[in-house]
């Protein structure tokens, strides 16, 4: 909605152009920057320039900060991205630029407007104009341009916000960035320095003779980096396909190619939670190097952070960071980092050797954990590696605030990773941790291909029994290493992540100039269609020996339609009463409850909704009900037939009119 201002701003803008006066510039060519006009020598006397006007043909074009008028004399603030200077705009000394002429005066809404009364009347604050000037210096020492002619070059209909609110306003400065470029210079400068921060890695990797190439952004498999991933369908080829984890196997396949040194600016893309340390779509830069192994990687990233801070004046080696209890702490980058034995450090910090256990010694792992007194959330209902994690991030993570490389991890907690040729129970890999924030990971890379097959069909079992997460198989990848794939070492940075420690910033979209939001709320009377579907869900009343199964299967069947489809259930999120106060909406879909007292007869109805596969199912089952560990559910699953499963209910979501035929022999729920 537009204010009072915006309204007024909005008829300025018209009578401008009814009086064939261009608001809105096609190009502007003759621009001198801010600071280059402050360190000019040009400084004329102030009774010259009333006598004679300005001579000097400099210009300047930027956005207007302030205006105000004295009766014969204006002073304005002109900010560029360099600096802010003051202008002044004095009576009979001026000329204004229409774009089509030079102009003293102008009739504008059939009143003869001097060019000192357009600068009066019809410059706003945060207007784009250009002025052609000579420079002095103000009886209050004030470095001024003293304007001898101007034109508006793009007339701002909205006017500034309020600068308290919008210094406290953290959702409008991410949702809209553009204004705090323009009022904050620390958010300018640092989205500045972002910029020559890859310009300055780009020319680290080129005197070190990688080849910068670029890799596809979508991908066939969610191959790689153990994350869920974002699905799109691709119309043409009536195939879904994934936005990339991680360009790694991309990029090793041009180490097949040829390419011994390879990196790519990327950007990656995680299906994953939101906080100040995590986004779902991220910058790394992602290298790989033939001959090298992960310890040739770690030599390398010491001599990278010498050359950022050796070519970056902005920065300093050492920087204050706030700790995870929020306790300012200095950090000092100087080479070499610090070297800690992940096995060695752990075992030192709670006595427990993680390098002993395998996958499913997690009973005596939770056990010792628990002699150790370290306890963390859902401990009894995690694995090996996610427990070994849980625990490094308990006793060790936090307190390493200091550069460090962390290196000896179990091969456990990577699966995936080459084991070291000496001891096969710990895996050549490193990670750079600062102030307890992963920033960079190396490994020594797995290049035999039989042996990668095999860890593909290891993790393909663990994404069909439980693991979302496990990365899915990628066979072109084994067929690129089957032509020799030479020895390399792969390493990656977020550099989101990198950034926000090196300017001392808490939260990742402070280094991001335009971070992913949510969708803002719109206004409840722009309504969406409401659409004529139905969910029914079906009750297994013989498999359900007692009352609370009954509704405890209605309860999960429900949870789980909600899971799967919470966008499409809402009309709106709120609705008002008449004195203002919000009541959440109900979902816009009806859900109706029918029963049965036969196995098969659920089992038909999943068959007939799998084929007309646009019908969404949800399913529990004899096993969900026995436990809510979703690896136990899946174990049991797995060792049954599907003769052998209890099914207590179903549930399908679709048109009403395709769900009403595919239920009409199930009875309402009693």
């Amino acid at each position: 909605m537009y204010s009072n201002e915006s309204f007024d701003r909005i008829k300025k803008i018209k009578k401008l152009k009814d009086a064939n006066i261009v608001p809105y510039a096609n190009h502007y060519h003759w621009k001198t920057n801010i600071d280059k006009v402050i360190s000019s020598k040009n400084i004329k006397n102030i009774e010259d320039l009333q006598e004679n006007c300005a001579l000097w043909d400099f210009s300047i074009a930027w956005r207007l900060m302030s205006y105000k008028s004295h009766w014969k004399l204006a002073f304005a603030k002109l900010k560029d991205n360099s600096w802010i200077i003051q202008v002044c705009f004095m009576n009979d000394k001026i000329v204004f630029n229409t774009w089509r002429k030079i102009v003293e005066n102008i009739e504008i809404a059939w009143e003869n407007k001097t060019a000192y009364k357009i600068s009066e009347k019809f410059l706003d604050v945060w207007d784009y104009i250009w002025t052609k000037w000579d420079l002095f210096v103000t009886k209050h020492w004030e470095l001024t341009l003293f304007v001898k002619e101007f034109q508006i070059l793009a007339k701002a209909i909205r006017p500034l916000p309020e600068k308290f609110h919008w210094l406290t306003d953290e959702e409008t400065i991410y949702r809209q960035r553009y204004l705090d470029l323009i009022m904050n210079d620390d958010s300018f400068s640092r989205l500045n320095l972002r910029s020559k921060f890859l310009k300055t890695l780009r020319d680290f990797y080129e005197k070190n003779g990688f080849v910068e190439i670029e890799t596809p952004i979508l991908w066939n498999s969610a191959s790689w980096a153990a994350a869920a991933p974002f699905i799109t369908h691709h119309n043409d080829f009536n195939e879904d396909f994934y936005l990339r984890i991680s360009p790694e196997t991309a990029l090793k396949k041009a180490t097949v190619g040829r390419f011994e040194r390879v990196v790519e600016f990327a950007r990656d893309f995680r299906n994953e939670w939101s906080d100040p340390s995590h986004m779902q779509e991220f910058s790394v830069i992602e290298h790989y190097a033939a001959w090298w192994n992960f310890e040739d990687n770690m030599k390398f990233t010491e001599e990278m952070f010498d050359y950022i801070f050796d070519n970056i004046s902005e920065l300093s080696r050492e920087i204050e960071v706030k700790d995870k209890q929020g306790v300012k702490k200095l950090v000092n980058f100087k080479t070499p980092f610090a070297r800690i034995d992940y096995i060695d450090w752990v075992k030192n910090a709670c006595w427990i050797d993680v390098s002993k256990y395998k996958v499913w010694d997690e009973k005596i792992l939770i056990s010792e954990i628990k002699k150790a007194w370290v306890e963390f959330d859902w401990m009894d209902n995690m694995l090996v590696p996610t427990l070994i994690d849980y625990l490094y991030k308990k006793v060790l993570r936090p307190s390493i605030v200091w550069p460090a490389f962390v290196y000896n991890y179990p091969k456990a907690m990577q699966p995936l990773a080459r084991q070291n040729d000496d001891n096969p129970e710990i895996v050549e890999q490193f990670q750079l941790l600062v102030n307890w924030w992963e920033i960079l990971k190396a490994y020594s890379e797995l290049v035999d291909p039989e042996v990668q097959r095999m860890n593909f069909y290891e993790q393909a079992k663990a994404k069909e029994l439980w693991d979302n997460e496990a990365t899915s198989s990628d066979d072109d990848f084994v067929f690129a290493m089957e032509y020799w794939m030479p020895p390399q070492s792969g390493w990656w940075m977020w550099i989101e992540r990198i950034l926000s420690i090196l300017t001392s910033q808490d939260n990742l979209r402070d280094v991001v100039l335009f971070p992913l939001m949510k969708s803002e709320k719109k206004d409840l009377t722009i309504w969406k269609s409401k659409k004529t579907k139905i969910a029914v869900a079906i009750i297994n009343k013989w498999a359900c020996k007692e009352k609370w199964q009954e509704l405890n299967t209605v309860w999960h069947l429900n949870a789980s339609f909600w899971a799967r489809l919470w966008k499409e259930l809402f009309l709106q999120d709120k609705i008002k009463t008449h004195d203002s106060i919000e009541i959440n909406l109900n979902i816009q879909h009806a859900i109706n409850i029918k029963e049965t007292n036969s196995n098969e007869e659920i089992k038909n109805l999943i068959k007939v909704s799998k084929e007309k596969n646009w019908i969404e199912l949800s399913e529990f089952t004899r096993e969900m009900l026995e436990s809510t560990n979703d690896e136990k559910v899946a174990l049991n699953t797995a060792g049954k037939k599907y003769n052998e499963i209890e099914y207590l209910g179903v549930l399908v979501f679709w048109d009403k009119k395709v769900i009403d035929e595919i239920t009409k022999d199930f009875n309402l729920y009693k």
